[in-house]
């Protein structure tokens, strides 16, 4: 697992992944329906899940939004992602939201942070991989503005067939947050 610099935003805390967060990801990796666009299917036990998350031949860098204060303080939110891309100096973004933390501005906070971080850590480009039928995640990539840079006809066969995908980037010196 590689390094994961802590990052805080207004309502988070944005930290390396624990053996505990499976569990708390569980409910929502374990819904089909929240799964719908990721490229494999929901997860059946909380030690699948925990496999997946401690890959450790994937090249990526984990980080935990876990809220910081109020009713809900030591909760975590999601699971936010960047590995290398294409070339060095070009990430790639990944980010999924419990269940019970969507639609609360929660994805846009804690990218927000997370691609402002990545941005000043060196990397001069930012890319996301989108299922076209994956209104919210297009949504939040375009508030963040990203630019939609192509889009890939039956590209990739998943759980749920074969897929339509939008390519996004987002220059360093286009980033206004």
């Amino acid at each position: 697992m590689q390094t994961v610099t802590t990052l805080q935003t207004d309502r988070f805390t944005m930290r390396p992944i624990r053996a505990e967060d499976a569990a708390a990801l569980l409910p929502t990796l374990s819904d089909a329906e929240q799964c719908r666009y990721l490229t494999r299917p929901a997860f059946a036990s909380e030690q699948e899940l925990s496999d997946w998350l401690f890959d450790p031949a994937w090249p990526g860098k984990t980080w935990i939004p876990e809220v910081t204060s109020g009713e809900h303080a030591g909760q975590i939110a999601g699971r936010l992602t960047v590995h290398t891309a294409h070339q060095e100096g070009v990430e790639e973004i990944g980010y999924i939201i419990r269940s019970d933390w969507q639609g609360k501005g929660t994805a846009s906070e804690c990218a927000t942070a997370l691609i402002a971080h990545r941005f000043a850590s060196g990397v001069r480009k930012m890319v996301a991989e989108v299922d076209t039928r994956n209104a919210a995640s297009v949504h939040l990539l375009e508030k963040l503005g990203f630019a939609r840079e192509a889009h890939f006809r039956e590209h990739e066969t998943t759980h749920i067939g074969m897929c339509d995908v939008y390519w996004y980037g987002l220059l360093k010196g286009d980033w206004e947050a």
